[in-house]
């Protein structure tokens, strides 16, 4: 996607995450290269000051705190966005734990099984999106994929040992 309305770049707090696993690691490498290549995001309050996309972020958890730093295309930096964990903590726990049966049955379970709990994999990483979405009201227009990638990413950086 070309527009000035979306993600070019985006990095994550790795001091934040203190180990990932295989399966992780793909996840987030999927989604930083889908936003790159993919994605509506406009961070209104920044195009309000006069900055233009494509954007850059940098996804943080400092003090507990969801942060999004953003930059516009000339590198300069545009505002950030903060969001309490708490109204994260219960589906992140739930798609950590679907994802853990996800993983386990791509080893061992029968193709049904298998189905059945990626249906219930992708619509807790739907409910985390819709709720992203929901936090940014307001705050910043994006496609519901776009949504999808950065929970995948708020997920990522919730990760602890």
């Amino acid at each position: 996607m070309a527009g000035a309305d979306r993600i070019a770049h985006i990095s994550l707090d790795e001091a934040t995450v203190l180990q990932r696993g295989e399966d992780v690691e793909r996840e987030r490498t999927a989604a930083l290269h889908d936003l790159a290549q993919d994605s509506s995001f406009v961070p209104l309050r920044a195009v309000e000051h006069g900055h233009a996309g494509p954007w850059s972020l940098h996804l943080a958890v400092p003090d507990g705190r969801l942060r999004i730093a953003l930059s516009d295309c000339d590198g300069k930096p545009a505002g950030s966005l903060a969001l309490g964990p708490a109204r994260f903590r219960r589906v992140v726990r739930e798609y950590f734990a679907i994802c853990d049966s996800y993983y386990k049955a791509l080893r061992q379970a029968s193709a049904r099984e298998l189905e059945t709990v990626d249906m219930a994999r992708r619509a807790i990483h739907d409910r985390g999106a819709r709720q992203l979405t929901e936090a940014l009201a307001g705050k910043v227009e994006m496609d519901f994929a776009t949504a999808r990638r950065l929970f995948t990413l708020i997920c990522v950086l919730h990760i602890k040992n």
